[in-house]
């Protein structure tokens, strides 16, 4: 804390007193100063040293926000095996495909490379007024949607017995499935129990199934459904054979008319941090031993189909893209 010097002459002070009170200002404003030049020159440091880290971070990671459907397979089997491949680190975000996509659009998150279960959600990033997140992006397999069950479930034995329809509407039934907001294989959900009651005859089955489309007690966070399941917190729930396959889920095919599958996409997303780091994962994936490595895993491996402005894709990845044909 400095002395007012006009005080000090308001309050008469002898000149001896004043001029070594003043010797004090002027002795405690240079160690001000110099104290913030340390302070400052820290700081710069520091933010240098934080610059460095982020910029080898961008290098060396590869943030990929996929589908919550892929936790098993990204997690345990692609993103490894990446890692083996390229050195690159893998780092994954699973969740809905929509809740993805609007982090994205409202940028709180940022990723690399955008894995989709529905084109659709693409479309919703696209163009000017949508901040011209994706450009393009690649069909590459799909998985349909089945009705997967817990096997120590009471109601297990009425699956292998009954229609799933009708089991699902048995009373205490325990059902787990995804926002529709948020994530196509809820709106799956809601569309094939929807065309269940036309097939089947029965105009309420929706409301007796499912209740209301957001039905708190039923509805789930998409990475976390599969655990629920599991760990016996639910009796049954809809899933794609990627993750009933994939986990040794006992499930039930719909009836053919019922069929509905998700449809899986990714993109380099237009900010990438890691732009190069992303292509190098869309390349792997693409590969001949990355869709080997879906194919373990339940997912059904189609053709790849490029969507968008097919001239900013990667050269790379078009070429990867034209040898999967």
């Amino acid at each position: 804390m400095r002395i007012d010097e006009n005080c000090l002459a308001q309050r008469n002070i002898a000149p001896g007193i004043t001029l070594f009170l003043l010797f004090i200002n002027s002795t405690i404003a240079d160690l001000e100063t110099e104290m913030i030049r340390k302070v400052m020159v820290a700081l710069t440091a520091s933010a240098g040293m934080l610059t460095a880290h982020v910029t080898l971070a961008d290098d060396n990671v590869v943030n990929v926000l996929y589908a919550g459907s892929l936790v098993n397979l990204m997690e345990r089997s692609v993103g490894p095996t990446f890692e083996k491949e390229t050195g690159l680190h893998f780092q994954g975000y699973a969740a809905g495909s929509n809740k993805i996509a609007n982090e994205i659009k409202g940028k709180l998150r940022r990723g690399d490379v955008f894995i989709s279960a529905s084109p659709k959600v693409n479309a919703s990033l696209m163009g000017a007024a949508n901040g011209d997140h994706v450009a393009w992006y690649v069909g590459f397999a799909e998985s349909p949607l089945m009705i997967g069950y817990n096997p120590r479930s009471k109601f297990a034995a009425d699956f292998k017995k009954k229609r799933w329809d009708q089991v699902l509407q048995e009373p205490g039934i325990r059902i787990g499935r995804t926002d529709p907001k948020l994530d196509p294989k809820g709106a799956f959900t809601v569309e094939m129990v929807t065309k269940a009651a036309d097939l089947y005859h029965q105009p309420d089955l929706v409301q007796k199934i499912l209740g209301a489309p957001e039905n708190p007690e039923q509805v789930l966070p998409e990475e976390t459904l599969v655990g629920r399941l599991q760990s016996g917190q639910l009796d049954a729930g809809f899933f794609y054979t990627t993750e009933t396959s994939d986990l040794k889920i006992p499930a039930l095919q719909p009836a053919p008319e019922l069929k509905i599958n998700a449809s899986y996409t990714l993109t380099v997303l237009s900010d990438a941090p890691n732009s190069a780091g992303a292509t190098r994962f869309v390349n792997f994936l693409l590969s001949a031993k990355g869709r080997e490595l879906l194919k373990q895993h339940g997912v059904d491996v189609t053709r790849p189909t490029v969507s968008g402005n097919a001239l900013a894709i990667p050269p790379s990845i078009q070429a990867v893209v034209d040898a999967a044909q």
